[in-house]
């Protein structure tokens, strides 16, 4: 590719780092994780964040925490990544669908509060593109039907909205470090909360529900570990922490780039027929300009013209096909595109171009001229 897709922001600092933790004595979770929980909860501001292997194990370990089991609903949007729903399937509840605002895709209180049924135990809302949903909203709705409220924030780390932070005005927020997101060590997650009560538990069940990890058996007095509950292998190692830890001073700087390229794509694109624009944050929100995305003209072959831009040499991908056209819901739970007809047309119609700071201008110009010249 002339263009990548994406690029990571890891820097040497960062590989030294990683380095000289691989030369410690521990490998596994310990210090590293530890600091690196203690600098994402100030960021956030918020009282913990456990670190985990990914955001889905985040998802599912949040749902058990709450009970979330057989017999349960769990509401959320199909406008997001599979995992979201996988994660519900995961703790043995069933995912129930509602659909979204066709202005930014993201789903609102409102549309949630329909399918609320008595066997609701939980709505996890998704900060989709790097934009907040509804937090004050949604804390509106768990407060009426005594429901529990699980962010999906792998797209919005450094998000605000209405004064709030994720992981401020829910049971758990939960984040995703895979490749493509504003801090990354490859594969890795957390989850951020504000009980304290809430992280010990999640640091334990990361770890197979046992009661010490081999930092806290090789550190303090000797003492057996026990296994509590049944637990998972979800826990966060000290290399991936070592990577991640410096990153977070970085994060702000990096969304200010996003938003700069991110203003070039709306300018130039502006004119081009047909072509949509989910909608600009508001004013009382911070975005984090995670996903760059536009919906092509209706008559428009969204994927002939991804696979026209990769032929210029330009990367691109679908962020995404809506969750209930995915071959797995529709055979398990008999869904047709038109049981949610705004998130159906937006994963149709939807294509993500490159956004990431070393991306430079020059070069989102040229994507931008790429695509005006397939589409017009």
């Amino acid at each position: 590719m002339n263009i990548d897709f994406f690029i990571h922001n890891i820097n040497q600092d960062d590989i030294s780092k990683a380095c000289e933790t691989m030369k410690s004595l521990f490998l596994t979770t310990g210090p590293v994780v530890a600091e690196f929980e203690r600098k994402l909860a100030l960021y956030l501001g918020v009282k913990e964040a456990v670190g985990l292997t990914s955001c889905t194990g985040a998802i599912h370990l949040a749902l058990l925490r709450l009970g979330v089991g057989p017999g349960d609903e769990v509401i959320t949007t199909p406008m997001t990544f599979a995992a979201t729903a996988t994660a519900i399937i995961q703790a043995g509840a069933r995912p129930v669908f509602a659909d979204v605002c066709p202005k930014s895709g993201l789903l609102a209180p409102e549309a949630a509060e329909t399918a609320v049924t008595e066997k609701t135990k939980a709505i996890i809302p998704v900060h989709l593109y790097g934009r907040m949903a509804d937090m004050r909203g949604f804390a509106r709705i768990a407060a009426k039907f005594k429901l529990s409220v699980i962010e999906d924030a792998a797209h919005c780390i450094e998000g605000r909205r209405d004064g709030a932070r994720p992981g401020q005005l829910s049971s758990a927020a939960c984040f995703s470090f895979y490749p493509t997101k504003s801090i990354t060590c490859g594969e890795g997650g957390a989850l951020a909360c504000d009980s304290s009560e809430d992280a010990d538990w999640h640091r334990s069940a990361r770890h197979h529900g046992i009661s010490k990890n081999a930092a806290e058996r090789y550190f303090k007095k000797f003492q057996h570990w026990n296994m509590d509950f049944m637990g998972w292998k979800y826990n966060m190692d000290d290399i991936k922490a070592a990577l991640l830890v410096n990153q977070i001073d970085r994060l702000d700087e990096y969304r200010l780039r996003r938003q700069e390229l991110e203003t070039i794509y709306r300018e130039r694109l502006s004119n081009v027929s047909g072509l949509d624009f989910i909608e600009s944050p508001g004013k009382d929100e911070i975005s984090a300009h995670h996903l760059f995305t536009v919906l092509l003209p209706r008559k428009a072959n969204r994927d002939q013209t991804a696979l026209r831009l990769q032929e210029m040499g330009i990367g691109c991908a679908v962020n995404y096909v809506a969750v209930h056209n995915l071959s797995f819901f529709r055979k398990t739970y008999g869904y047709k595109p038109e049981d949610f007809p705004i998130a159906n047309e937006i994963g149709e119609r939807t294509l993500t171009l490159p956004l990431y700071p070393r991306l430079t201008n020059k070069q989102a110009e040229t994507v931008c001229d790429a695509l005006k010249e397939i589409l017009c």
